[in-house]
């Protein structure tokens, strides 16, 4: 019989918090930007994806304008695979929109090692130059293993390499909430 391992969680983020967060985000966005005209967003997959539309759909409610909204499969993109043990068996990546020119929104929900946006950033120029590319997080939790910092984050959440940060989002998980787990 094997033993069962117990993690400790603590909730660090609640549905309100998490909207206040990304409200803040969107302002800044349209504030830094002077507007959102130029901007298409790419959520990374999978939470990423749901923040983006998020963001995208508040930027309407406040500017008018409808933000382009794309997904980005970063997997076959990615320097560990085979650390990881994935395979690579996805997709290609495909755009509904040029990136040539445009203002490149990444949107992901952890930012950790760096090695996800850094796959993000070479997806993104496999489909053209865009004008410039600004990263939004839900969570910076630090340990960066490359030189890469989010431009918009809704929350640094300090936390130890042996911690793990959990997004929960209502759209897969069924709530808005943010977590620490210990071993």
């Amino acid at each position: 019989m094997q033993k069962e391992e117990k993690k400790m969680q603590k909730e660090v983020v609640d549905a309100v918090t998490m909207k206040r967060a990304l409200t803040r985000i969107t302002y800044e966005i349209i504030e830094r930007n002077k507007g959102v005209q130029d901007i298409v967003i790419l959520g990374i997959k999978t939470r990423g994806v749901y923040l983006a539309n998020r963001l995208a759909e508040r930027l309407k409610q406040l500017e008018g304008y409808d933000v382009p909204v794309g997904e980005l499969d970063v997997t076959m993109y990615r320097d560990d695979l085979e650390k990881n043990g994935s395979t690579n068996t996805t997709t290609p990546v495909e755009l509904p929109f040029s990136v040539k020119d445009k203002h490149v929104l990444l949107v992901d929900d952890v930012l950790y090692t760096g090695r996800t946006i850094r796959a993000a950033l070479d997806a993104v120029m496999d489909f053209g130059r865009p004008k410039k590319i600004s990263l939004a997080v839900l969570v910076d939790r630090g340990h960066r293993e490359l030189p890469i910092r989010a431009d918009y984050i809704g929350k640094n959440i300090p936390s130890a390499q042996a911690e793990e940060i959990i997004v929960e989002m209502e759209e897969r998980d069924g709530q808005d909430r943010i977590l620490i787990v210990k071993d």
